[in-house]
């Protein structure tokens, strides 16, 4: 009997260790999304950060003025990828929003894009929401040896991760929000604001952060720099939720016409202003309150754009063509 069980759990434990994810960038099986992937019709179009420690284990180091991370500006984690970065520090948190909802649709969903590797990697936890008020993780894993710390410039293997972002590196980490346990405070098929949570990387109970299976999570640290903590470049969309007549009628904002090619109405109690947004999440015009006379377009190239109209103190986005 004694022998049957030890067999069991050596069977176990080596099942266990043979468990892997998808592998590095280029390798075969990689889920990795280049940042020109075909996939992406839209980015991010407005971000907030709260910053955090340098070195959370020593919270008055002080580094280029500060003891919190102060490399980059929010507005860099704003459309594409393009190289500019806004560092989070150690358990610092971004908070990335969409002009058109992010919907649960066919594969991955979104992708998050960081600039570490190939001789480092700094990850962080990935959280929607559907109402900017009750967020919800996608389960994250990490496989990698908890005895001896990372270091500065250790790289975990990207077969050892699992819905952590930066496991990539420079390359964008896909998401699917059918990997999130169903709530019914959570609507999948219009996720308004995803939230980026920098790993700290620290193997000392005291400061770990751990994955869903309460393992905890080595990566590079300590990183003493202004730019200390997950690098956030930019937040990718892939399946984008389609909006028409109906969500109109939801919030009582009508758009008309619709395609439109030299000005648009808009009909709304206490308009307040209006922005619009081409597919990339670039900002191409505005105008605050709208008069009788409309808001001219003319000068925008056919194709589809994003409306994002605050009102009564609400922001409704819709989908605009201008033919």
């Amino acid at each position: 009997m004694k022998s049957i069980l030890s067999l069991l759990l050596l069977s176990a434990v080596t099942i266990s260790s043979a468990q892997t994810y998808p592998p590095d960038a280029g390798q075969p099986g990689s889920t990795a999304i280049t940042p020109t992937d075909s996939r992406f019709v839209a980015w991010a179009t407005g971000a907030t950060v709260e910053r955090g420690f340098v070195n959370i284990s020593n919270p008055s180091l002080v580094v280029s003025g500060s003891n919190l991370a102060s490399y980059g500006v929010p507005a860099n984690a704003i459309g594409p990828v393009d190289g500019s970065l806004m560092s989070l520090g150690d358990h610092g948190t971004a908070v990335l929003t969409f002009a058109t909802p992010i919907t649960n649709g066919e594969g991955f969903d979104l992708a998050v894009f960081e600039n570490g590797g190939p001789f480092f990697l700094e990850l962080a936890f990935v959280e929607a929401s559907s109402d900017g008020v009750n967020f919800f993780r996608f389960p994250a894993h990490s496989l990698t040896q908890t005895a001896t710390q990372m270091g500065s410039f250790g790289t975990p293997s990207a077969v050892n991760l699992n819905n952590l972002a930066g496991k990539y590196g420079g390359n964008g980490t896909p998401f699917d929000l059918s990997d999130i346990p169903n709530n019914p405070l959570l609507d999948k098929e219009n996720i308004t604001h995803i939230k980026i949570v920098d790993v700290v990387g620290n193997i000392d109970p005291q400061y770990a952060t751990y994955d869903s299976f309460g393992n905890i999570v080595n990566e590079s640290w300590p990183t003493p720099f202004n730019s200390c903590g997950f690098d956030l470049d930019a937040v990718g969309v892939i399946n984008q939720k389609i909006l028409g007549t109906s969500d109109f009628e939801k919030s009582n904002v009508f758009l008309y016409p619709n395609p439109a090619s030299d000005r648009v109405f808009i009909h709304s109690k206490n308009l307040a202003a209006i922005k619009i947004y081409d597919i990339s999440g670039r900002l191409v015009t505005s105008q605050k309150g709208i008069s009788s006379n409309g808001m001219d377009v003319s000068n925008l190239t056919k194709g589809i754009y994003v409306a994002q109209i605050t009102s009564e103190e609400k922001i409704t986005s819709v989908r605009l063509v201008i033919k």
